[in-house]
C-alpha cells in the first residue's frame, strides 16, 4: 500500500508492473497476490487509505470546533497548508480525487457531515447537500492543484480568500464568512511526551 501510494504521490501513474511495485514494497512478487487481487484493487485501496488518513489528521486538529462553517473554512486552510507538511498524501489527492469526491471513504463522510450539520442548524442556505459537496469538492482540489503548480503563491492567503468565497455560496452572510475564514487555526495536535522520572 505505502508503494502504491508513493507511486500515485510521484507519477499517477498505474501502469507500473506488479514486479515494480513488490520491488519497491521489498517483497517478494508472489506476495503481492497474498494482499490485493489486482494492481486496480491496491492502487483504490492506497487512495482511500491517503482520503482516510486526510480525513483523521482533520478530526485530530479541528476536535474542538463546532460551527459547521469554520470547519469547511478551516479544511481549506489546512488542505493548503499540508501540500507542504504531507506532500505524499496531497500529491495523491490532487491526483485521484476528483474520482473520489461522491465515494463514501472518509474524507466525503465527514465533508457531508459538515454540510448536513450546518443545513440542519440553519448555518448554511438550505440547498442540495450532494451538489454543495460537488462545489466543495472541485473547489478544494482546485485549491491543492493551485498549491503545487504555483508554489509561489501564498497557499494560506489563497485557501482564506477560497474559503470566503465557499462559505459565502453556501449562504453565511458576508462580513460573518469574513470573519469566520481568518479565525486562527487551532494548535496542531503533538505526541504527549513522556514523564520524566523525579529525582529522591
Amino acid at each position: 500500500m505505502r508503494a502504491a501510494r508513493q507511486i500515485l504521490a510521484e507519477t499517477g501513474d498505474t501502469s507500473a508492473s506488479i514486479q515494480a511495485i513488490a520491488e519497491r514494497a521489498d517483497v517478494g512478487f508472489g506476495s503481492f497476490y497474498n494482499h490485493f487481487d489486482s494492481k486496480t484493487e491496491l492502487f483504490e485501496a492506497a487512495v482511500v487509505d491517503a482520503m482516510e488518513e486526510y480525513g483523521q489528521s482533520f478530526d485530530e486538529r479541528l476536535a474542538g470546533i463546532d460551527d459547521p462553517a469554520e470547519l469547511v473554512a478551516a479544511g481549506f486552510r489546512l488542505s493548503a497548508l499540508m501540500a507542504d507538511s504531507h506532500p505524499e498524501l496531497m500529491q495523491v489527492l490532487r491526483r485521484r480525487g476528483l474520482g473520489h469526491i461522491h465515494s463514501d471513504n472518509g474524507l466525503v463522510r465527514r465533508a457531508l457531515r459538515d454540510i448536513e450539520a450546518g443545513l440542519t442548524s440553519g448555518r448554511f442556505t438550505p440547498l442540495d447537500p450532494v451538489v454543495a459537496l460537488t462545489a466543495l469538492g472541485g473547489t478544494l482540489l482546485a485549491l491543492v492543484e493551485m498549491r503545487f503548480a504555483r508554489p509561489d503563491l501564498d497557499g494560506d492567503k489563497a485557501a482564506v480568500n477560497l474559503a470566503e468565497m465557499v462559505l459565502r455560496m453556501l449562504g453565511v452572510p458576508p462580513d460573518d464568512a469574513h470573519e469566520v475564514a481568518r479565525r486562527p487555526l487551532p494548535a496542531p495536535t503533538s505526541p504527549a511526551t513522556p514523564a520524566r522520572p523525579t529525582g529522591s
